[in-house]
């Protein structure tokens, strides 16, 4: 089984853009969460969140990510069942999500990225002070973090069987803890 170390050393090789590393520890964060939650392998799901966009920047264009990064997944011995996960976790790859470890990795892939800009245009500029209610009201506004499909944030939710809202409360809490790697650790300005 592959371990963090290893996919770090994958994700340093092919990553440079520290915002998309944020990401991808996210979602990492986010995979620790559910396979926790769920009784499952948490280092395997971890893994999984970690490699899941190594290959953006080499393949930065959706006919490419991530199916151009398969190979490279294989020359590194990455195990099957997380290439199917990485492969899965793009609608437009046409492979389909089976397991509990493929739903979860596309609900939390989305949502991740929502979270952090919402984070980021609070005055405490920290996940430690965010609610789910703060990540509703952005929702709402669709010019704000347009990247951030919408459609596919409901769509993970209810494959991977949870409430919207639920999920984004979950996935909040999974990711404070890293919250000083994310760049969301400040703390609020006292106004006197």
């Amino acid at each position: 089984m592959m371990n963090r170390k290893e996919a770090l050393s994958i994700l340093h090789k092919y990553i440079k853009n520290p915002n998309l590393i944020k990401h991808m520890l996210a979602v990492e964060a986010a995979m620790r969460f559910y396979a926790r939650q769920y009784g499952e392998d948490e280092e395997k799901w971890a893994v999984t969140g970690l490699l899941h966009d190594f290959d953006w920047e080499i393949h930065p264009t959706m006919e490419e990510h991530p199916l151009a990064g398969e190979p490279i997944l294989r020359e590194h011995n990455v195990p099957e069942e997380i290439i199917q996960a990485v492969l899965s976790h793009a609608p437009h790859s046409g492979i389909a999500r089976e397991s509990l470890m493929e739903k979860a990795l596309f609900a939390c892939d989305e949502i991740t990225g929502l979270i952090i800009a919402v984070a980021l245009v609070r005055p405490s500029r920290a996940l430690y002070d965010l609610k789910p209610k703060s990540v509703k009201k952005k929702w709402k506004d669709k010019s704000f973090a347009a990247g951030a499909n919408r459609e596919e944030i409901k769509q993970g939710a209810a494959e991977l069987g949870v409430d919207l809202w639920e999920h984004v409360g979950n996935v909040i809490k999974a990711m404070q803890p890293i919250a000083g790697e994310l760049g969301l650790a400040e703390q609020p300005v006292d106004n006197p």
